[in-house]
């Protein structure tokens, strides 16, 4: 964690913080429900019900959870064994919209191609017909889930780039610029020329983006992920790409994170960052001290500000 959270995690709560950045292991994930009050897990700590049910009489109380998203823990048999979940909403949100439009922006304008280009030495110099991309000012945006992320990105677009919005949400959304809400998520991707995705991970949305989404888009259009891996189902999306159903990909997760299938990572018209969403100091520490103030209220009583 950076530093300042470190710091106050030892100081105000005598946490042990471990030495490795890879998810936890199993048998660690129960050692830590057996012998710990309280636990910060993060993406990939999957706290699933099997390891609740391997500890029946946990002393932890609170999975404070570094990050926004929790599909990584189930949280009704969290509750189950008596261990409420807390998340970090907000400080992930202007973050994680700026990753998006970087996305939308590199895949439009080609700019990973680009920059490989150059290093590449193998750039001849301008011409008129040099990697002509798409032009993004003025095109229609769709937003799969219209959240605060979701939102965030939509302003932006709109304000910042003139982009025509529509989403698609469990409700109508009442919003400060205009927008659409779709009846689908295929009748969105049929209309837009930039659909990015911004729902939760979970089981109520994996596979949210299938081949048929893939194939209501149009040949040019562009599909953005910041939001998880599993809701674009991955062997679907590489058949669309190498079949020119679409035109460019940009993406920030992966359906089997930490792996990017080889045939992701040849293509030219896919645009590959390594989950850097929320990935400022600014942030992370913004997320780190939000998740350590739930294991203050804990410690001190109170109620938890930040409960899923």
């Amino acid at each position: 964690m950076p530093r300042a959270v470190t710091e106050r995690a030892r100081t105000d709560f005598a946490a042990d913080i471990r030495d490795s950045t890879a998810p936890m292991a199993q048998d660690e994930m129960i050692a830590a429900l057996q012998d710990y009050d309280a636990v910060m897990p993060t993406l990939g700590d999957a706290f699933s019900a099997e390891i609740f049910a391997a500890v029946p009489r946990p002393r932890c109380r609170l999975l404070a959870n570094f990050g926004v998203g929790y599909n990584h823990i189930d949280a009704e048999a969290a509750r189950a064994a008596g261990i409420a979940v807390t998340n970090t909403p907000g400080a992930v949100t202007d973050a994680t919209a700026d990753i998006a439009l970087t996305l939308i922006l590199m895949a439009a304008r080609r700019a990973g191609e680009g920059e490989r280009l150059v290093r590449s030495g193998q750039w001849e110099g301008w011409n008129p017909t040099q990697m002509l991309g798409c032009h993004v000012s003025g095109k229609r945006l769709g937003i799969v889930g219209m959240g605060r992320i979701g939102q965030a990105i939509a302003r932006r677009c709109h304000f910042g780039f003139g982009l025509q919005v529509s989403y698609i949400a469990r409700s109508e959304k009442t919003l400060d610029f205009p927008a659409t809400r779709a009846d689908s998520v295929q009748a969105l991707a049929e209309a837009v020329d930039f659909l990015v995705v911004a729902v939760p991970g979970g089981a109520e949305t994996r596979h949210m983006i299938n081949a048929d989404v893939l194939a209501a888009m149009q040949p040019h259009a562009v599909l953005v992920n910041i939001a998880r891996g599993e809701v674009i189902h991955e062997a679907a999306l590489i058949d669309a790409l190498a079949q020119g159903a679409i035109g460019a990909a940009g993406l920030d997760v992966y359906e089997f994170e930490p792996q990017v299938p080889s045939d992701l990572r040849a293509m030219e018209n896919v645009v590959l960052l390594p989950h850097l969403g929320t990935a400022t100091e600014e942030v992370r520490s913004a997320m780190g001290h939000m998740a350590l103030d739930n294991v203050a209220a804990l410690a001190d009583g109170r109620d938890l500000p930040n409960p899923v």
